[in-house]
């Protein structure tokens, strides 16, 4: 069977992105209750952060020897452990008498959403030709900001009719179904067709040729200016936007704005309508100017901008404003597709699992760090009003995207007719 021309490969397509939906709108979905967690198990903000934090810590640390497993042994068994893994860390959580299940089952949901984005790059360039899969990247970003989109009214509404251990445990299931059903589609059904019509590929014959040593490769990545950019890139712009919109977000339109928590939620989507916009715009942006460098940079820019504001505004900037702010955060969370962009045109077909491992460790590392950070800063300047500890707190999103943008300033632009010959050889 020769993948990239089956029709088949629309049903892997819809079956992954399917499951990176559910999987990426249970990776911010804990954010809708940090309340309700600190009053039924009587925990500190810290804390809270740290429950973000454990799951972006197994999440960002696991990126590189998965890219590394994946490279070598194929993506599909990686995706189907990791989403059963998510779902059963997610069903845990629903279940969890104490504030250490919480930590272990978070721990468990890290784990497996680890193998998710890595893999989905792979099978999707494994199934589709390099001119699709550039524009097929772009809709799995957007179907990531779907995810996100999910965590906010739509998750809140079925905590606030079922109670959060219900909402939890529904979707928990539900990701072990998807990693059935991806079973079915990665594996026995493409064995079944390959059994009646065995044909040999290209991917085949790269599989039988000599693999060079781990060290080597990871010195190769570890050492490459194209690497560090996309890590930087991908630390200012995902990690400060997940890490904060995963923890804190809802919490700050509530104590600062007196919002409830739907309504928190329901701002907080004005910012995942702007990473909707950010991956096909920014995209085709790049793809009319044959550039990736300098729309990159301009989306830092615009990113380090928009955090400084509420430092400018006290921590407390005009309801409008806000929303325009989130509008524009949420834009550069999208156009972080970008990163992958540069890891394709930079990187041999053989490293780019471990290229954009290693990229994505760079947000999820940020998105660690920033949860149990503002935490802190929160617990410090508790006794005073909520106001100042935020505005000491969004101190760390203004360091961290500075970060993205020096990423930016980083990418060597790679010659256009280069990345053809890339492209054409996946």
């Amino acid at each position: 069977m020769n993948k990239q021309n089956s029709k088949y490969r629309w049903i892997v397509f819809a079956s992954v992105l399917f499951t990176y939906f559910i999987i990426v709108s249970q990776r911010t979905a804990p954010g809708l209750i940090t309340d309700q967690l600190m009053h039924d198990f009587n925990v500190t903000a810290a804390t809270i952060g740290l429950l973000t934090s454990i799951q972006f810590f197994a999440y960002a640390g696991l990126q590189v020897p998965i890219g590394i497993l994946s490279d070598r042994y194929g993506p599909n068994f990686f995706l189907i452990v990791g989403t059963l893994l998510t779902g059963l860390g997610t069903v845990i959580y629903s279940l969890a008498p104490n504030e250490t299940v919480l930590l272990l089952a978070r721990l468990i949901v890290g784990t497996g959403d680890a193998t998710i984005w890595v893999n989905v790059v792979l099978i999707l360039s494994q199934w589709f030709k390099g001119n699709e899969f550039v524009k097929l990247l772009g809709m799995a970003g957007m179907t990531g900001s779907l995810g996100f989109l999910m965590a906010t009214v739509p998750f809140s509404v079925f905590i606030a009719l079922t109670g959060w251990r219900t909402s939890f445990l529904t979707m928990g299931v539900l990701l072990c179904l998807c990693g059935i059903l991806l079973y079915i589609v990665l594996i026995k059904q493409p064995n079944r067709m390959h059994k009646s019509h065995p044909v040999s590929t290209p991917l085949s014959v790269k599989t039988e040729q000599k693999r060079e040593k781990t060290l080597v490769i990871l010195n190769r990545i570890f050492s490459n200016r194209q690497a560090w950019a996309a890590f930087f890139c991908h630390f200012g712009a995902v990690g400060t936007y997940v890490g904060f919109i995963g923890s804190w977000a809802v919490p700050y339109g509530m104590h600062i704005f007196d919002m409830s928590r739907s309504g928190a939620s329901q701002f907080i989507m004005i910012g995942l309508i702007g990473a909707l916009i950010g991956a096909p715009l920014t995209s085709w942006i790049s793809s009319r100017y044959h550039s990736i460098k300098k729309p990159y940079i301009l989306v830092h820019l615009l990113i380090l901008l928009s955090w400084s504001a509420f430092l400018l505004f006290s921590g407390k900037p005009p309801i409008m404003m806000l929303m325009f702010l989130f509008l524009l955060i949420g834009y550069g969370n999208g156009a972080s597709a970008l990163t992958f962009a540069v890891v394709r045109q930079s990187f041999d077909v053989k490293e780019v699992g471990v290229a954009s491992g290693f990229a994505n460790m760079g947000g999820f590392l940020s998105a660690v760090l920033l949860p149990s950070l503002f935490g802190k800063v929160l617990d410090h300047f508790h006794a005073a009003e909520s106001s100042v500890g935020y505005f000491y707190g969004f101190m760390i999103p203004v360091i961290f995207s500075l970060i993205g943008l020096i990423g930016g300033f980083l990418i060597k632009e790679q010659p256009q007719e280069v990345t053809q010959t890339k492209e054409l050889t996946v």
